[in-house]
């Protein structure tokens, strides 16, 4: 027993694996998702210990020391639970102290593959990896080619009569058109070594917030709500303002035609984690950006793919904005997390804070 049968009834009601371990570690607590998710029976998972579920190598139960020692939630995004019955599998695993039972701790588990909106939040991460490819293909197979068409038209041009000149002048517009937006894709080309240093993030926002006030936010409600104790971020300034403009601009579009009004708010979130790829490092996200708008939201078949290229909500949008935002957010080591319905459009970016970045490299 974990307490009153309404904390069971609860629990038992989660569509995410969950257990209870006590001190020991042995498992005294399982839900049916659990059930389903270890691929082993109620009454077989509460008569074992968490080390017969996983390899002996897996840093699942250094994850529930630590939770247990700082006497937190932790939450760690793409970790690699090993198991000798399932193999390897990618999920994020939530560490929470069970109030009023010292030592025991409730661990919940969502594989990426199923995670709905959990599993979103690290999609970015993959689009952000494909666009740098896109870009470089384009830049060499398009871009190049395009110079020579251009010049052919321009040559081509002073000699046809004045009445064809309309279709030269087409070939030429059409042909800068494309080299522009092949333009806007150089933005997402691998670039490991831009500069970084401490960036105070409520400066970033008070530049993006300014920048939309004199411009395309005019008319548009703005509410901050700052948490001034923030460390400071470990990151470029000039791409962090890019990636901020981005969704408050993507937000003041979202409101408008309406009274529009953006809430802007940053916190500490202690024990948010994410996994290192190729690396048994770890790394702390703690800075919370939350920008959310009162638009009437994305539609519920475009939110897994918004931060691909060329996805847009906007009949005249490039799809680029938000998929820019995703490349510079996973050159920072964040991730993003998207919220939508009809009452609007909520945006969580998590960074990691100076210290935490430097030690995991």
């Amino acid at each position: 027993m974990i307490g009153s049968s309404d904390t069971e009834a609860i629990l038992n009601g989660l569509s995410v694996a969950v257990l209870v371990v006590d001190p020991d570690e042995a498992i005294i607590f399982a839900n049916p998702a659990a059930e389903q998710f270890f691929q082993s029976s109620i009454s077989s998972l509460t008569k074992s210990a968490l080390p017969d579920l996983v390899l002996p190598d897996n840093p699942l139960l250094s994850l529930i020391s630590k939770a247990r020692v700082q006497d937190s939630v932790i939450r760690e995004f793409g970790f690699r639970l090993s198991t000798p019955r399932l193999g390897t599998r990618s999920v994020t695993v939530d560490c929470a102290p069970l109030g009023g039972n010292p030592g025991y701790l409730v661990l919940s588990f969502q594989e990426h593959a199923s995670a709905g909106r959990l599993g979103g939040t690290l999609q970015h991460r993959d689009s952000a990896r494909s666009l740098r490819g896109m870009a470089a293909m384009l830049a060499h197979e398009v871009k190049n080619p395009l110079s020579g068409v251009r010049g052919a038209a321009q040559l081509l041009e002073q000699s046809v009569p004045v009445e064809d000149r309309q279709l030269t002048r087409l070939i030429i517009e059409e042909s800068d058109r494309i080299c522009n937006l092949v333009d806007q894709m150089d933005a997402f080309t691998e670039n490991p070594r831009f500069e970084r240093g401490d960036v105070n993030i409520h400066e970033v926002l008070d530049r993006a917030v300014d920048i939309a006030k004199r411009g395309f936010g005019r008319g548009i409600t703005f509410l901050q709500e700052y948490d001034p104790s923030l460390p400071p971020v470990f990151g470029n300034r000039d791409h962090l303002i890019q990636v901020f403009l981005n969704l408050v601009k993507n937000a003041c579009e979202a409101c408008a035609g309406k009274e529009g009004e953006i809430f802007i708010s940053t916190s500490f979130r202690h024990g948010i984690r994410l996994a290192v790829q190729a690396s048994k490092s770890r790394l702390d996200l703690p800075i919370m950006v939350t920008i959310q708008d009162n638009g009437p939201g994305i539609p519920e078949d475009l939110q897994m793919h918004i931060f691909d290229p060329f996805v847009s909500t906007k009949i005249e949008g490039t799809g680029l904005g938000l998929a820019l935002v995703a490349k510079l957010t996973d050159d920072h080591g964040g991730i993003i997390d998207l919220e939508s319905d009809h009452d609007g459009t909520t945006f969580r970016i998590l960074l990691p804070m100076l210290k935490e970045l430097q030690d995991a490299s």
